[in-house]
């Protein structure tokens, strides 16, 4: 990678990623990166480790998170960028949040001992280390454990939406979490709209819906677009006046395509979509 990029879209051990937030920050060094988001799933602990390894390497940090939000019984995520970790609302919250996935893992885990498998919530956590407790590490475990052949047939069988031993968890709506993450000083970005499978129309109402609530931008920029996509996220930032942001999604060895810095090998953020939105968080702030 010759070109320095950004990546504005990352996970690291602090929820579901294999990269400890130092070492996912040598990574982007290594990669050339000029700047990073840390963007862990309803969690800030990584934030203040990278922060650190990021002066280290001489790379820009962006403070950041991913809010799971539930819009009309649809799971959408919400990145916040430029949060203050600090904020006694956004941590009241995250608490309230990892009570709820704490009692949502531990239903799973009895569902999959009645499966037959040989675990429990002492057992994960152990296997798991520090950070949040997603499907990822259940997956993870069953297949290190050898009792499933691979993740995706984890997914498949047992843990992906639907299946039996899947439990649903209670999510914060999508503009509260926009509101959540403003009150934190953030800049909320809707993130992959892409995966959704909502169409023209849904889309543009959810769009005026969030906007309405104060999102700021969209993530125009993603692993698994096509120049298609790009174009027609873009094009609908542009109509609703939002920022265009865009990330990886880096997850480490759990999404082994996807790369730090270039997704599955041809995306690139440039860091002018970066200034734009410091510009605009500098402006309120």
């Amino acid at each position: 990678m010759n070109t320095p990029c950004i990546d504005l879209h990352v996970h690291s051990t602090a929820s579901d990623g294999t990269f400890t937030p130092s070492k996912l920050i040598k990574l982007a060094k290594e990669n050339n990166l000029q700047a990073i988001a840390l963007t862990d799933h309803d969690s800030i602990d990584g934030l203040a480790e990278a922060s650190n390894e990021s002066a280290k390497q001489n790379i820009e940090f962006v403070p950041g998170i991913e809010l799971s939000t539930d819009h009309n019984g649809k799971e959408l995520h919400v990145v916040g960028l430029y949060i203050d970790p600090t904020n006694k609302q956004l941590n009241d919250n995250l608490i309230t949040f990892v009570n709820e996935r704490d009692s949502r893992n531990a239903k799973m885990c009895e569902l999959l001992q009645k499966e037959g498998f040989d675990i429990t919530m002492e057992k994960l956590l152990a296997f798991a280390g520090t950070g949040v407790l997603t499907r990822a590490h259940f997956a993870n475990y069953l297949v290190d454990h050898g009792y499933v052949k691979n993740i995706k047939a984890v997914f498949h069988e047992y843990l992906g939406n639907d299946c039996r031993c899947f439990v649903d968890r209670t999510l914060i709506k999508t503009t509260n979490a926009i509101h959540l993450i403003k009150q934190a000083g953030g800049v909320a970005i809707l993130a992959h709209p892409g995966l959704y499978s909502y169409g023209d129309d849904k889309m543009r109402n959810a769009l005026t819906e969030f906007k309405a609530a104060g999102l700021d931008g969209l993530e125009a920029i993603y692993s698994t677009y096509t120049p298609a996509d790009e174009r027609y996220f873009k094009g609908l930032a542009k109509e609703y006046d939002l920022l265009i942001s865009g990330g990886s999604d880096f997850h480490g060895t759990n999404k082994p395509d996807i790369k730090l810095g270039t997704g599955k090998g041809s995306m690139f953020i440039s860091y002018e979509i970066l200034q734009t939105i410091k510009n605009y968080h500098n402006r309120r702030h």
